[in-house]
């Protein structure tokens, strides 16, 4: 096209040199003009007439348009000058029209560029664009006889036509080279192969039929979606070639897809639509698929995970779509949820034995239902007779009627409760002690033998320990009680025992003061010891007077004085004029012997 339009461009030039050496030769032959004719335009106004000179018509002379001296009336069309005969008019090979030249020839400076209206123009294109006139077909033009109009539909561009294949079938390639006419894009597939063996239409390059005989691999390297179809939407997802599944070039179903390494996302392809799905059959569930099935090969064994399930078991525990109740179930037309409370397994279910009273050995017989444990109590009687509680087997009752021995049998710890851990440490027989089959309490315990260790059992916990009074000592139970009838009348040791006798003769822990004691507000409160020098024996005593000096409250004569309740071997006297009111020694009479802080023993 752009070679056309340089030869068009080159053609126009040659008509201007023509036109303007023709000119020239017009000069010398036309005869000189008045004077008036030589003035050149740049002494006019030109603008005033309305046709300002431009162009080629700024150079020439007055007298070369206004002939014979008339300046008014001078026509300004271009036809009235360009007509052959005043200036070059259209060559031969001029576009027929009889359009002003104005309308095409928008320059006064040049025939160049003239710009055609090819408004209404809908056939008959050759006669101009035949490479004279105006540019015809490039040499890479499709080879054809038929009129421009023909394909080219717009006169605004040659692009755009449209060429009517009907009747190719064959030789596409020869104007489908991408030169001449559209070819294969850069991402065709890579064929040497006739357009036409693959693409059936010539309407469209959509909906070649490709022969992938003898095609095994790289089906990915076409079939990526842009080349040839891709995988579509609901493709499962992978980056595995494609022929890793799809074994057939026909056609895409029966892939046989491996599930290695698969482990989640099931239902992203087991939906049903890209693979199969749930049949219809199947347990309820919005459970991903791998929660239960585990197997890749086979849906089969899943395993269920009940989670959060806690009632509608029968509605899958039915025997078809899940296991049932076994052959040997308890009879029941209850739920399973009301005794199985596991959903992980059938065992430790908790059976409501709610109204049940009698015949429980008719399932608890270890088979149906747990029955009784090797170290059962061996008995023929029916379970109701002793277990009340339908709860638990513990706490049963009994009936010890008629036992007198053998307890051990069965009180061992295991088959019913044995001796406590912290029991007396004894082998003899539990009848031996424990005459009640009622309660262990108030065992009788035979001592006979038992001279020492009394502490092991008589600790508090075992059996009594010492009370909560009782001496302090860490001596052995045995050095004082020396009965194991009774604790009563034990035989104190009081060897090294000098001082804080009160502190158990206080009436409560021991043996107290009689009530006849001589008065301790009298002797200072001094300890028992202080005048009882044995701890053998309570006569043998020697007053200290050290707190009883005489004075009030303290006077002699409340013990000395004849007749005085008081216990002791003091010296008692009748005195005359004596009075309880008055000491003795305040009489001038009695004096102590010694200093006063010693112990007074003798008297003046």
């Amino acid at each position: 096209m752009k070679q056309h339009l340089l030869k068009g461009r080159a053609a126009m030039r040659s008509l201007i040199m023509l036109a303007m050496a023709g000119a020239m030769l017009l000069s010398f032959l036309v005869p000189s003009a008045p004077a008036y004719a030589q003035q050149r335009p740049g002494t006019f106004n030109h603008l005033k007439t309305g046709f300002p000179l431009t162009g080629t018509h700024a150079d020439l002379e007055c007298a070369t348009c206004h002939r014979t001296g008339i300046f008014k009336g001078t026509p300004t069309r271009c036809a009235s000058c360009h007509n052959g005969s005043i200036a070059p008019g259209k060559f031969s090979g001029h576009v027929a029209t009889n359009a002003a030249c104005e309308t095409c020839h928008m320059s006064a400076t040049s025939f160049l560029g003239a710009k055609y209206n090819h408004t209404g123009i809908a056939t008959g294109c050759a006669s101009c664009h035949n490479g004279r006139t105006a540019s015809g077909k490039p040499a890479s033009h499709v080879q054809t006889n038929a009129a421009c109009e023909t394909c080219h539909k717009g006169t605004a561009s040659f692009m755009g036509a449209k060429f009517d294949h009907a009747g190719i079938a064959s030789g596409c390639a020869s104007c489908h080279n991408g030169s001449t006419a559209t070819g294969k894009p850069s991402n065709h597939v890579q064929t040497s192969a006739a357009c036409e063996t693959c693409h059936k239409g010539t309407a469209s390059f959509l909906g070649a039929k490709f022969d992938h005989i003898g095609i095994l691999t790289g089906c990915a390297s076409c079939h990526n979606g842009s080349t040839a179809k891709g995988k579509p939407t609901i493709h499962i997802t992978t980056t595995a070639a494609c022929e890793t599944c799809h074994k057939s070039t026909v056609s895409f179903l029966g892939a046989s897809f491996n599930h290695t390494g698969v482990a989640t996302g099931c239902a992203s392809c087991h939906n049903g639509s890209t693979a199969t799905g749930k049949s219809s059959s199947h347990i309820k569930t919005t459970a991903a698929c791998e929660t239960c099935h585990k197997s890749t090969t086979a849906f089969k064994p899943a395993t269920m995970n009940h989670a959060g399930i806690i009632s509608g078991c029968a509605t899958c525990h039915n025997g078809n779509t899940a296991t049932g109740k076994p052959s040997g179930h308890v009879a029941t037309i209850a739920a399973c949820e009301t005794c199985h409370k596991s959903t992980v397994s059938f065992l430790g279910v908790s059976f409501s034995h709610t109204g049940i009273v009698s015949g429980c050995a008719t399932c608890h017989n270890g088979s149906t239902a747990v029955g009784k444990s090797s170290g059962h109590v061996a008995t023929n009687a029916a379970c109701e007779t002793c277990h009340k509680s339908t709860v638990s087997f513990l706490g049963a009752s009994f009936s010890h009627t008629g036992i007198v021995s053998g307890c051990a049998t069965c009180h061992n710890g295991s088959t019913a409760t044995g001796k406590p851990s912290g029991h007396v440490a004894t082998t003899a027989a539990c009848e031996t002690c424990h005459k009640s089959t009622t309660s262990f309490l108030g065992a009788s315990f035979s001592h006979t033998g038992v001279t020492s260790g009394c502490a092991t059992c008589h600790n508090g916990s075992t059996a009594l320990g010492k009370p909560s009074n009782h001496v302090a000592t860490t001596a052995a139970c045995e050095t004082c009680h020396k009965s194991t009838v009774s604790f009563l009348g034990a035989s104190f040791s009081h060897t090294g025992i000098t001082t804080g006798c009160s502190s158990c003769h206080n009436g409560s822990t021991a043996t107290g003061k009689p009530t006849n004691h001589i008065p301790t507000t009298i002797t200072g409160s001094l300890d028992c010891n202080t005048c009882h020098i044995s701890s053998s024996s309570w006569s043998s005593e020697r007053m200290n007077h050290n707190g009883a000096q005489g004075g009030a409250p303290n006077y002699c004569v409340t013990c000395h004085l004849k007749g005085a309740p008081y216990l002791g071997s003091m010296e008692k006297k009748s005195h005359e004029g004596a009075s309880t009111s008055r000491d003795c020694s305040s009489s001038g009479c009695h004096r102590p012997l010694g200093n006063k802080g010693s112990t007074y023993l003798n008297w003046d």
